[in-house]
């Protein structure tokens, strides 16, 4: 049996559901020579701001038991220098790219959108109002008022499938997905990593060189497809799963859940070809089960 693997957020078309998530894959090139990417579903950037951002002090990662814990601060070379030394090798992927956006005002995300929508060979956007790591942007993400605001002013700006990545620090990740979907989002992506923080007892120093950073991992699954199941049963609109994904079946259970795609991020520093296996193994899982397209699955959980 043929398995149809292709699923769509958002009017966009993706070969299959699974996707490398933001800042664990540079910006889709760097992993080229240990990983076939144009077999995958998409890539979404390492966050891209309108300015250069030299990122945290290190260390920026600790490892912890089931994950590690990441104080990268966004790091990136800015709008200007990703358009004349990134972009053109972005396009050549081959596969469906999301370009996620991190600022400090709205001003911010909607100049780095504007301009980026302008250019070919971007598919969608992945607005970034979640990361842990800075002082500033996460506000968007913790406050419902705030996400409609920023998200209804980007939406003016371009015709291409726009998505939201949600933060799990917050009092009301729910009510902020539903403002964000109010506001012109095509998706939600989520969970970003959680605060978390490693201390050194024979220094009695944090770790980090920013004291706290993101856990992700393993760890983090449980509450990741909690949310995925949350929210997708209170918007319209397709929802990203991602956090501590390791195999098909980490994947699996976030498309039961109610996830349309997924995103791994983590998984790739201990194998890089892990995404591939995923998609293999949903796609076994599929034939074994006389599952003939693997959107059918989608929320398909039996809670009886």
């Amino acid at each position: 049996m043929s398995v149809d693997m292709e699923v769509t957020l958002g009017g966009l078309s993706l070969r299959n559901p699974v996707v490398l998530a933001s800042g664990t894959c540079g910006y889709g090139t760097e992993y080229c020579d240990l990983l076939d990417v144009t077999r995958l579903g998409g890539i979404v950037t390492k966050g891209l701001t309108l300015r250069k951002r030299e990122g945290n002090a290190p260390p920026r990662i600790a490892e912890t038991p089931c994950g590690i814990i990441n104080s990268v601060g966004l790091e990136n070379v800015g709008l200007d220098l990703f358009i004349e030394q990134k972009l053109e090798a972005v396009r050549g992927l081959n596969t469906k790219v999301f370009i996620n956006v991190a600022g400090s005002t709205v001003d911010d995300y909607v100049r780095v959108v504007s301009r980026l929508s302008r250019e070919d060979g971007i598919d969608a956007f992945e607005l970034n109002v979640s990361c842990p790591n800075v002082e500033d942007g996460l506000m968007f993400g913790a406050d419902p008022g705030l996400t409609y605001t920023l998200v209804s002013e980007v939406r003016k700006e371009t015709a291409l499938p726009l998505f939201v990545k949600l933060s799990p620090n917050t009092s009301d990740i729910l009510q902020v997905g539903v403002s964000a979907v109010e506001a012109g989002a095509d998706g939600l992506s989520l969970i970003n990593t959680l605060h978390g923080m490693v201390i050194d007892v024979e220094t009695r120093k944090p770790v980090l060189g920013n004291e706290t950073g993101g856990l992700s991992g393993p760890a983090l699954r449980p509450v990741a497809v909690y949310y995925v199941r949350l929210i997708s049963r209170s918007v319209r609109v397709p929802v990203i799963g991602m956090g501590g994904i390791m195999s098909w079946r980490d994947a699996l259970e976030f498309i039961l859940a109610g996830a349309w795609a997924v995103q791994v991020g983590t998984g790739l520093f201990s194998d890089p070809g892990l995404p591939l296996a995923i998609v293999e193994g949903l796609a076994d899982y599929c034939e074994r089960h006389g599952v003939e397209r693997i959107a059918d699955l989608v929320g398909e959980i039996d809670v009886s």
